[in-house]
């Protein structure tokens, strides 16, 4: 058998309790935009202002009787959005300190992350990306550290993501 060369992640979706809550969330969490909504649905497809995909994420409310079923619960986890620069990821931080969606951090080698929670609370990862050459040993191994964000935007500021 032959493995499907998936090259990124193109979009997710989330069921979710309430999607006016939710599109509030995502479109004031990241810089999101709404494409379409279909009320008859309970759906909602948004993009993020800077992707050239169609849509990066894809809501379906549950409503307040949320079901418990194999193809509808609430959750997934968990989602990883990739930011340009580690000063993004540090934004990202201090958005999410706000939101009260912050749930931590922390470095895995080649890449910086910090985490958080919808208000349904589906985990999400934000994250910053070393550039490829500076992977090292990195390139084929994860590690969980603590994030030292201070540091990173020391030695890192203004750098672009692989």
């Amino acid at each position: 058998m032959t493995a499907i060369p998936a090259r990124r992640l193109n979009h997710a979706v989330l069921f979710v309790s309430d999607i006016n809550r939710s599109v509030k969330f995502w479109t004031s969490a990241l810089d999101m935009r709404v494409i379409t909504q279909l009320p008859q649905a309970q759906a909602a497809f948004l993009r993020l202002t800077q992707s050239a995909n169609h849509h990066d994420l894809g809501l379906f409310g549950l409503g307040a009787e949320i079901r418990k079923t194999p193809d509808a619960s609430i959750g997934l986890y968990h989602l990883a959005w990739q930011v340009d620069t580690v000063d993004d990821l540090a934004g990202a931080r201090q958005t999410l300190i706000d939101l009260g969606a912050y749930v931590g951090e922390s470095s895995h080698g080649a890449t910086k992350s910090i985490y958080a929670k919808d208000p349904d609370g589906n985990e999400f990862e934000v994250m910053w990306m070393l550039p490829h050459e500076e992977w090292g040993d990195f390139a084929n191994s994860v590690t969980t550290e603590r994030l030292d964000l201070a540091a990173e935007l020391e030695r890192w500021a203004g750098v672009p993501t692989a």
